[in-house]
């Protein structure tokens, strides 16, 4: 049944309070759980029937794989802490369908301790939850908005194609849980096309300066959803791209690797595309993709 969103985002006036000539940020990546996932959902097959092997159809579920759940927080010097994502809320570890419902809870498979929580990620950092200011979303599918309820008191941005297409009939069959979003917060969204919104290094579908110094920065990057939006940060020493989803693989960065579901398939290879023309400006850039079961075991735990 459809469930329509009861709020409705204001258009984001940026930039945020907060921002410091050169400032640079801290960042922290967080496991957030875990989904099991065919691995034909990363990779499509090819040949006939590719749509429902890719699914899983005639491949024993022992083949599949644990996914990775990212969020990020970033420690902003002046703007202070800030999320990128929201990860599973710390009811999945007990009961999903409270945060996924029951359909959503029927047809996946989920692995979370109670720690994993951004919650309790966050104290063990020394770090108040109600004190984070600002969540960046990349998109609203629920692996990445699900914990959305636990930050009440943060402006969330979201781009305003990504909102429209979450909030439409029929979201639930394109990955989307509108009772994981819908409260009443400080929503802001960003119209990409507006007239006033620049391009930025080779992302010409537009950027922008979240708090008009530099540290973080939003680039539109959509084709894995409708307004898919990537993550671009200044350290100290070098940028750090976040891609989201993206790109769900560091593998998919060099080689053209399809996955199995795409909004659209022409904007998702021109944002490869351009993703892959940053990193070759910026060779030493940090980039962290979307749900690569390889790569995030190699990271660190905070990067300057």
């Amino acid at each position: 049944m459809f469930v329509a969103a009861s709020v409705e985002p204001k258009p984001l006036a940026a930039p945020l309070p907060g921002g410091q000539t050169g400032a640079t940020v801290r960042l922290h990546p967080l496991l957030a759980g875990e989904m099991r996932a065919p691995p034909g959902l990363l990779e499509a097959p090819s040949g006939p029937l590719k749509q429902p092997r890719g699914l899983g159809l005639g491949r024993s579920r022992s083949d599949w794989i644990w996914l990775p759940i990212p969020a990020f927080l970033i420690e902003h010097p002046a703007a202070g802490p800030m999320l990128v994502d929201t990860g599973f809320h710390p009811s999945v570890a007990l009961d999903p369908k409270r945060n996924f419902g029951r359909l959503g809870a029927a047809i996946n498979t989920f692995r979370m301790t109670p720690e994993q929580g951004l919650h309790h990620q966050l104290r063990a950092r020394g770090i108040d939850p109600m004190d984070v200011g600002v969540v960046l979303m990349t998109h609203l599918h629920s692996d990445h908005a699900s914990g959305v309820s636990e930050f009440p008191n943060a402006t969330f941005v979201v781009d305003k194609r990504e909102w429209e297409a979450a909030t439409r009939p029929r979201g639930v069959l394109r990955g989307y849980h509108v009772p994981q979003f819908d409260y009443g917060f400080d929503w802001r969204s960003i119209d990409y096309e507006a007239r006033d919104i620049d391009s930025f290094a080779t992302f010409g579908g537009g950027s922008v300066d979240v708090f008009g110094d530099g540290s973080v920065r939003l680039v539109s990057t959509p084709g894995h959803t409708a307004g898919h939006q990537s993550v671009l940060l200044r350290l100290s020493g070098r940028e750090a791209l976040l891609t989201g989803d993206a790109s769900y693989l560091e593998r998919g960065l060099r080689e053209d690797v399809r996955p199995l579901l795409m909004d659209d398939e022409h904007h998702y290879w021109r944002s490869l595309k351009e993703i892959r023309r940053y990193l070759e400006q910026a060779p030493g850039a940090l980039v962290i993709t979307g749900h690569d079961t390889e790569a995030w075991p190699r990271l660190e735990s905070v990067y300057e």
